[in-house]
């Protein structure tokens, strides 16, 4: 399994998650706030600042999907505050840690770090799955049915559970 990049330090106690997915529609939004509603259940809100995004711009402002909103709502998540963003490369310099959802998503964060960016901290979000193989992709249920949001949320929860004991026990 990986290990957390450390903080950068540029905001003192604080540790800076970015999501990534395609569209920020599905997957990152529904990683962002499983991980917002673990982490305040640990206690670790105000240590932890959590963002998600899309490489893809044509989502910007929407909502999540409706079906991946009715599957966060259906387990008691609220993902009513959602709007889809745009990756920024500032967050090569401003995020601890840049957790994308598969392995094209990687290619296209990549391809969007300037020169001077730490590379290494741009890892694959399956990474801290315990359950995770070898294929490290989330796969993107928007093609997908009911059942396919419903997996997805079940490796959100389990990754999600797993940050928050890294960050928890890194934690002061």
């Amino acid at each position: 399994m990986a290990h957390l990049p450390a903080p950068r330090g540029t905001q003192a106690g604080t540790y800076s998650l970015a999501l990534v997915c395609l569209g920020n529609i599905c997957r990152s939004p529904m990683a962002h706030v499983v991980l917002l509603q673990k982490l305040a259940r640990a206690k670790l809100s105000p240590q932890v600042a959590v963002a998600s995004s899309g490489t893809g711009d044509w989502h910007i402002g929407e909502p999540m999907d409706r079906r991946a909103a009715a599957t966060l709502a259906g387990h008691g998540y609220d993902p009513t505050r959602h709007r889809a963003q745009l990756f920024l490369d500032e967050w090569f310099t401003s995020q601890d840690a840049i957790l994308v959802m598969d392995s094209s998503n990687l290619r296209d964060v990549l391809r969007l770090a300037p020169p001077a960016a730490d590379r290494q901290r741009v890892l694959m979000f399956r990474a801290f799955d315990p359950l995770a193989g070898a294929d490290l992709d989330l796969p993107d249920p928007w093609y997908g049915d009911q059942e396919a949001f419903e997996e997805v949320l079940e490796v959100v929860e389990r990754t999600a559970d797993e940050l928050v004991r890294r960050l928890s026990a890194s934690s002061p």
